[in-house]
């Protein structure tokens, strides 16, 4: 625990064996063995502000400090987490896992959620061995205690997961833990066990909820996701065989270290005997190869058993992996639910499993005695490439689709990544909280591929992403054509970034949509210097994006410079009569420019109407451009009245109210003023039914204003 001692007093022993204490001599009692752990919040969250600013290079940062205090919060709730960081190196593994989750640099070595569990288990088990009795007197008698650890602890916290458990009673862990001892000597070491291990991971929960059955305590592992890195260990150990598995292979071994004695016995009796005689023995070269078949099989079930866990219809509509990690750590902050409807999902336990089969998790692994083949590892990788490439051609939530995209980064096999997003046309993320790791996470993934991949769309809309985590987004942008930032917090200088990426002659993106961020007039001229030197975009939203007249006459003045756009979006805006009337005449002119969406703007009806007028063709056989501009156009309806009011539909919860109200009344007020121009009996009824949809529209906003649902802020 030296990396511990860093941030420690010197003059303090740290250890996570209580057992250890006895051997140490007693004179050294008083001086060094002051405390074995922080048993007092302060003291964790003294260490935590420690460890957290020097993971963030000793700036305090807004984030950082946020996080110390709900870790903070969490801890005075006399949480799980404040009893498992009693012990220094719980402490690490919290500091360790948040530092990644949200601290994460691009230019610092890769890191991976498995591989931080799996040092945890080797700073505190490497070089510990178990023994027969007690007394080590040759190698042979030598058992790593982590394998120990794996077929006990491990296979309890297996069976939690098989069965949807995270708690057991004290019948449960004696029967998974040491219910076969007998003699003197394995008793005396499964104390010991007890004292130093299973008391490490497991805690009594904090809730005193008793077991209905025997009325007893009842026990949970002190970090839930270690419940589950263990179960995966487990099984990718191959401790959960079958019992023909168990048979098949202890039956190959011994014929496998009599193979060559048999072989030479046969060939010299061969001589004597009548050769049909040995057909029979001849059966027994077979067994090596059936007990292979076996194990190929059995490495198949593990491929299945990850992808099975891992897209689980019940479990698809949770938070993602890592967001439940951090809860896990942080707690649920706000208000609860009124009914406990939660069911614990282990998520992590398939990602876990594919993080364990990277090389530098298992050079690790076989430090402490727990040896993956490389045969084993290609057996797996080959079988569950086909449930991956199988299950990624489903259309999938977002929560679900970042958990795949977790477990090919955990994995670390780019090869597999790469053919598994052969399958994927569209990688959708909408609503998933983007953190540092996660957008690193996704840029790796994609870095995988050729550079002549190219997504049909990356959706990031509603995502949270701030101009810092665009600078980590930015390899991902490289690999689509329709790239969704809708509803973020980019502000101008994202605007950089974007004018960047456009710039470059390699750039694919078609669709470029930043709706709902406030980009300002500053941010637009900013990216407006792209478009001369762009020949890929062909559509451009910036709706609710803050423009005004300053731009729109920007985007006149510059629309010229690029012959590609098609369609211009400037709806719900800032934009006056005549920037938009001189925005429409540059459309007009423009060789390829057929739609520009204007409703929502500071429009007045003439200037509407004259909109109308300057969309059409400037001689007879010229192009006409559509302007959307209102559900009308003079006394007739709009015939793009539907895209208009769907637009609309879609985001009045989210946008000003009262100004989407205010424009509904004057759609309203259009309406029947329209209608009354008309004599046809089908002319009205199509006014009456239009009509319907804006009143539709306007009580779902009076009722969600009534009860509160919905933002209604930007």
């Amino acid at each position: 625990f030296k990396y511990l001692l860093l941030f420690l007093q010197a003059s303090i022993l740290v250890t996570t064996r209580l057992s250890a204490v006895d051997r140490v001599p007693k004179k050294y009692i008083n001086r060094y063995v002051q405390i074995c752990g922080f048993n007092d919040p302060h003291r964790q969250r003294a260490y935590f502000t420690s460890r957290l600013l020097q993971q963030n290079e000793g700036k305090p940062g807004k984030v950082a400090e946020t996080l110390i205090e709900m870790l903070y919060l969490n801890l005075q709730r006399e949480s799980q987490l404040a009893t498992a960081c009693f012990l220094p190196s719980y402490c690490w593994l919290t500091c360790a896992t948040l530092h990644l989750l949200h601290f994460t640099d691009t230019k610092s070595p890769i890191r991976t959620l498995t591989g931080i569990y799996t040092s945890f288990m080797r700073l505190n088990f490497g070089g510990e061995v178990i023994t027969v009795d007690g007394n080590v007197s040759s190698q042979e008698q030598q058992n790593s205690l982590m394998l120990y650890v794996v077929r006990t602890v491990g296979k309890l916290a297996f069976d939690g997961i098989t069965n949807k458990r995270t708690s057991f009673s004290a019948e449960e862990l004696e029967q998974w833990v040491g219910g076969k001892t007998k003699t003197d000597e394995e008793l005396q070491q499964l104390a010991v066990f007890r004292t130093d291990v299973l008391d490490f991971f497991l805690v009594p929960r904090n809730d005193h909820v008793t077991d209905p059955e025997s009325g007893g305590r009842r026990y949970v592992f002190a970090v839930p996701a270690m419940q589950e890195y263990l179960a995966a260990l487990y099984v990718v150990l191959g401790e959960n065989k079958s019992v023909l598995e168990k048979l098949t292979k202890e039956v190959s071994e011994a014929l496998g270290q009599a193979s060559e004695d048999i072989t030479s016995l046969l060939s010299i009796l061969s001589k004597v005997i009548p050769f049909r005689i040995f057909a029979v023995f001849n059966l027994l070269k077979l067994f090596p190869k059936l007990f292979e078949r076996v194990s190929s099989h059995s490495k198949g079930r593990i491929a299945s058993t990850m992808a099975a866990e891992m897209f689980r219809s019940e479990d698809s509509f949770n938070e993602d992996v890592l967001d439940q990690v951090e809860q896990s750590l942080l707690g649920v902050h706000g208000p609860q639910p009124q009914e406990e409807t939660y069911t614990r999902a282990f998520e992590l336990y398939p990602i876990f499993m594919g993080g364990l089969l990277h090389y530098g998790n298992r050079r690790l692994l076989d430090q402490l005695g727990c040896s993956i083949k490389s045969h084993t590892v290609s057996q797996i990788t080959r079988a569950l490439r086909k449930h991956l490439i199988k299950e990624s051609q489903k259309k999938q939530p977002p929560e679900e689709l970042m958990d795949l995209l977790v477990l090919l980064y955990e994995f670390q096999n780019p090869r597999l990544t790469a053919e598994v997003l052969q399958s994927i046309k569209t990688i959708n993320l909408s609503t998933v909280r983007m953190t540092p790791h996660k957008c690193f996470v996704l840029s790796t993934v994609l870095s995988c591929t050729s550079s002549s991949f190219h997504l049909n769309e990356l959706n990031l809309s509603s995502c949270h992403i701030t101009p810092e985590l665009m600078q980590m987004l930015w390899p991902a942008f490289h690999h689509t054509s329709n790239l969704n930032l809708q509803f973020n917090s980019l502000g101008p200088e994202s605007c950089i970034l974007l004018r960047d990426l456009l710039f470059e002659p390699n750039c694919t993106i078609k669709s470029l949509q930043l709706c709902d961020n406030y980009l300002t007039d500053t941010g637009i001229s900013h990216l407006l210097e792209a478009l001369s030197g762009n020949h890929s975009l062909q559509r451009l939203c910036l709706m609710h994006t803050g423009l005004g007249d300053q731009s729109a006459q920007m985007l006149a003045e510059r629309l010229g410079q690029h012959d590609m756009l098609q369609e211009l979006n400037v709806a719900y805006n800032n934009i006056g009569d005549s920037a938009a009337l001189t925005m429409v005449d540059a459309c007009r002119e423009h060789p390829s420019i057929h739609t520009v969406h204007l409703y929502l703007n500071q429009l007045t009806d003439v200037g509407k109407q004259s909109l109308y007028v300057r969309g059409g063709p400037r001689v007879k056989q010229g192009r006409r451009v559509k302007v959307l501009a209102s559900v009308t156009e003079g006394s007739d309806i709009s015939e793009d009245w539907h895209p208009i009011l769907s637009v609309i539909g879609k985001n009045s919860l989210s946008w000003d109210r009262d100004r989407v109200r205010e424009q509904l009344l004057v759609f309203l007020k259009d309406l029947e003023w329209g209608r009354k121009q008309h004599q046809s009996f089908w002319k009205k009824m199509h006014f009456r039914r239009v009509e319907s949809v804006v009143r539709q529209m306007l009580s779902l906003l009076e009722k969600s204003s009534n009860t509160g649902t919905g933002t209604g802020t930007k």
